[in-house]
C-alpha cells in the first residue's frame, strides 16, 4: 500500500496534492455526502478528528456523486454546506469516483481490502471508511453503517495511533 502515497489527489480547493504528506499519520479515508441519510457521520468523524488529531491521526474526506447522486454540490457548496453545518476541520478532496470504470486510483488500491466479513471489492454506499496505518503496512476496511464512534472502530484507532 506504500505506493498509495505517491498517487496523485486534487483538494476540494483544487490543489495539487497526495497522501504523501500524511505518511507517518493514522489515516481515516472516508467517501463522503452532503445529502445522504447517513451524512450526520459528518459530526462524528469530525469528533474524532478534534480527538486525535495531536496524536498523529486524521480523517480525510472524500466526496463521491455516485450513489443516488447525494453529492451534486460545486466544491464551495460542499466546503461550505461541510463547514457550516458540522465545522468541519479535517482536508477535504475534490469529488472522487470510488467505483466503476473511472474508480480513482486510491479506490481502485483501498478496495482490495476485505472487511471483517471477509469481502473485498467496490463500495457499498456513502460513508465507507478505511483506516490506514502510518506506512500503509495495515488497512482496516468498515462499512458505511459503522458509525465513526463506532467500539470497534475507535479500538481499532487506539491500537495504531502513532504517539
Amino acid at each position: 500500500m506504500a505506493d498509495l502515497y505517491d498517487t496523485p489527489l486534487r483538494t476540494l480547493d483544487g490543489e495539487d496534492s497526495s497522501l504523501g504528506a500524511f505518511q507517518d499519520q493514522l489515516l481515516l479515508v472516508v467517501n463522503v455526502a452532503s445529502r445522504c441519510g447517513l451524512t450526520p457521520q459528518y459530526a462524528g468523524l469530525e469528533r474524532l478528528q478534534q480527538r486525535y488529531e495531536q496524536r498523529g491521526f486524521t480523517v480525510l474526506g472524500f466526496p463521491c456523486n455516485q450513489f443516488a447522486g447525494q453529492e451534486p454540490g460545486s466544491a464551495e457548496e460542499i466546503r461550505t454546506f461541510c463547514a457550516t453545518t458540522y465545522g468541519v476541520t479535517f482536508p477535504m478532496f475534490e469529488r472522487t469516483e470510488v467505483n466503476g470504470p473511472g474508480r480513482h486510483p486510491l479506490y481502485a488500491e483501498l478496495t482490495r481490502t476485505a472487511d471483517a466479513a471477509g469481502e473485498a471489492g467496490d463500495i457499498q454506499w456513502n460513508f465507507e471508511k478505511f483506516l490506514v496505518s502510518p506506512g500503509g503496512e495495515d488497512v482496516l476496511r468498515f462499512r458505511p453503517r459503522t458509525e465513526p464512534e463506532d467500539a470497534e472502530l475507535l479500538a481499532a484507532i487506539e491500537a495504531r495511533l502513532p504517539r
